[in-house]
Formats: C-alpha cells, sequence, structure tokens
C-alpha cells in the first residue's frame, strides 16, 4: 500500500493559480500511475489528470484541458498538479490516487491508494 499525502490548496480568485502536491511513502512508488480526482459538494468524485511512470503519457478532464498540467518527480516521489486560470466551478475537494499498474485509466475504482484529500476554493 502507498500512502499520499497532498498539501497546496487554498483559497483563489478567479483567474489565479495553484499548484498541488502529492507525497507517496510506503511501498516503493516505482511503476504506479498517478491522478488527481476532485469532489465538489453533491457531487460525485470525478477524474481530474493522470500520469504514468515515465511521464510520457498523460490524460485530462476536457474541461481543464489547456488549464491544468500533472507532473511528477519519481526521485521525490510527489506528483504535481499545476492549476492555471482557476474558475469557480474547479472549486471541491481534490484528492491523489494510486495505481500500480502502467496504464493510465480514468475511472475511479482503478486506483487503490487514496490521500485525505486538499480542499481548494476558488472565488469569483
Amino acid at each position: 500500500q502507498v500512502q499520499l499525502v497532498e498539501s497546496g490548496g487554498g483559497l483563489v480568485q478567479a483567474g489565479g493559480s495553484l499548484r498541488l502536491s502529492c507525497a507517496a511513502s510506503g511501498r516503493t512508488f516505482s511503476g504506479y500511475v498517478m491522478a488527481w480526482f476532485r469532489q465538489a459538494p453533491g457531487k460525485r468524485r470525478e477524474f481530474v489528470a493522470a500520469i504514468s511512470w515515465s511521464g510520457g503519457s498523460t490524460n485530462y478532464l476536457d474541461s481543464v484541458k489547456g488549464r491544468f498540467t500533472i507532473s511528477r518527480d519519481n526521485a521525490k516521489n510527489t506528483v504535481y498538479l499545476q492549476m492555471n486560470s482557476l474558475k469557480p466551478e474547479d472549486t471541491a475537494v481534490y484528492y491523489c490516487a494510486a495505481r500500480p499498474s502502467p496504464v493510465v485509466l480514468t475511472f475511479r475504482d482503478a486506483y487503490n491508494d487514496w490521500g485525505q484529500g486538499t480542499q481548494v476554493t476558488v472565488s469569483s
């Protein structure tokens, strides 16, 4: 099992930026696909972005393409989500997730390990 701890959330005005970090510990990080999901109040948890172990394969929710960038530093066992041009509809709790497989998938049940989440609030 991989332990995941998110950080970097906060309150930002529309149009602003935040960078989320997710630090992994426990079992080896090697070979894991890493992803970010989010859950707004009263809504289902939705996929935001994912990245393969090498970083060569990424996938994004359509509504964040061109605004969000997922990256990883395997030497630091950390994955990042750079969020630019934030909108009020991006407000949610953001969760980091890990999948012990080389295949990048977007559905929630594909991911075995989850962090506790970090709140992102975008004011209009």
